[in-house]
């Protein structure tokens, strides 16, 4: 049975696992162990029978924008709805903190337009977006998407 909950520090391993095959197939950013546990209260858990199958953060950017990170969900349960049930959770919890807008950069633009977000050009986000993006080895030329999308 699918479960979706907020990450706890065992499960650093896992999520670094997960994250980090999906980075070394160069579909997202590589995490360190020290940046989960740093980050480790942005991040649900998406279970299987006890397994880590999957996991996202909701990262706050400023008073009324978020961005959706490190998304991934094991192959062998993708296609699923799994994954857009896992927006919706990081989704439910923006709102819940009274946030306005969720951004992603992402290069799986059609999954995030099934989720209602919308493309914009990178050159329409705020500065604040950009500041931890000095830290990537894609750093300046990243050739990630920006795609966004407004709460009610």
């Amino acid at each position: 049975m699918i479960t979706f909950r907020k990450a706890k520090m065992a499960d650093v391993e896992d999520l670094h696992a997960l994250i980090n095959d999906f980075a070394e197939k160069g579909v997202m950013l590589a995490r360190s162990r020290n940046t989960l546990y740093e980050t480790i209260r942005e991040f649900t858990v998406v279970e299987d029978e006890g397994k880590v199958v999957g996991a996202g953060a909701l990262h706050i950017i400023w008073e009324d924008l978020a961005e959706i990170r490190a998304l991934a969900i094991r192959n062998e349960y993708q296609r699923k709805g799994i994954g857009k049930k896992l927006i919706d959770e990081l989704i439910k919890e923006a709102i819940e903190l009274g946030i306005h807008k969720v951004f992603a950069l992402t290069y799986q633009v059609d999954f995030f337009k099934s989720c209602g977000f919308t493309e914009v050009s990178k050159d329409e986000m705020p500065h604040k977006v950009w500041k931890e993006c000095i830290n990537c080895p894609k750093f300046p030329n990243c050739d990630e998407v920006a795609v966004i999308k407004k709460l009610g």
